[in-house]
């Protein structure tokens, strides 16, 4: 056989290879994901992991060495699939009532397609990246605020309707009954109607 089609073959066969290991890392992510989810991040486990994944236990640890490696990678997964909402969310918005109410929707929308960040929040100690997204979270969560209300710099009025906007206001709302959009209205009438009362 000419060595030329030799090495074509074991380039080919290692590139099926790759794209194996890619699957099966692709697998115990979204498997991660999935987990913490339904179970929260402190009672899942790498064992869990590779369970839900259909690969041995050492198959986790060969890709993902600790936990908090699985952690990370999960996370990063999460946020290519569900970006956190920027400032684009205001474009076309020309008044404040209108930017108030793309933030609450857009940040309602974002609790509601990512169902492990209440406990994202909760079990934070366990992997740096997390208390990372936590404190990245709250900080974006403060800019858009600002921007929405149209305040030039971050003060009482900010950090009041980011509160209204957090996480906890939206699962409280949910507990109650309303749906996503519902109570994104709802908490934005409430902002508006605040903002409309103190500036007269």
């Amino acid at each position: 056989m000419p060595s030329s089609l030799k090495k074509k073959r074991r380039v080919y066969r290692l590139g099926r290879r790759a794209e194996a290991a890619d699957e099966t890392r692709r697998r115990i992510v979204e498997a991660t994901s999935d987990l913490h989810a339904e179970r929260g991040i402190a009672d899942t486990s790498m064992k869990d992991i590779a369970a839900r994944a259909g690969v041995s236990v050492g198959t986790v640890y060969h890709h993902f060495p600790t936990y908090p490696d699985a952690i990370a990678a999960c996370g990063a997964f999460t946020a290519e699939q569900v970006p956190a909402p920027t400032g684009a969310v205001f474009e076309g918005a020309a008044t404040r009532p209108e930017r108030v109410a793309r933030l609450a929707e857009a940040l309602f929308d974002y609790y509601e397609r990512i169902p492990a960040l209440a406990s994202v929040r909760r079990d934070q100690f366990i992997a740096e990246s997390l208390e990372q997204f936590v404190a990245e979270e709250a900080d974006n969560r403060l800019t858009l605020a600002a921007r929405a209300i149209g305040a030039q710099k971050r003060g009482r009025q900010t950090a009041l309707v980011a509160a209204l906007v957090d996480l906890d206001v939206y699962r409280a709302l949910r507990r109650q009954g309303f749906d996503t959009a519902t109570a994104a209205e709802r908490i934005a009438a409430l902002v508006n109607g605040w903002l409309d009362h103190t500036e007269h």
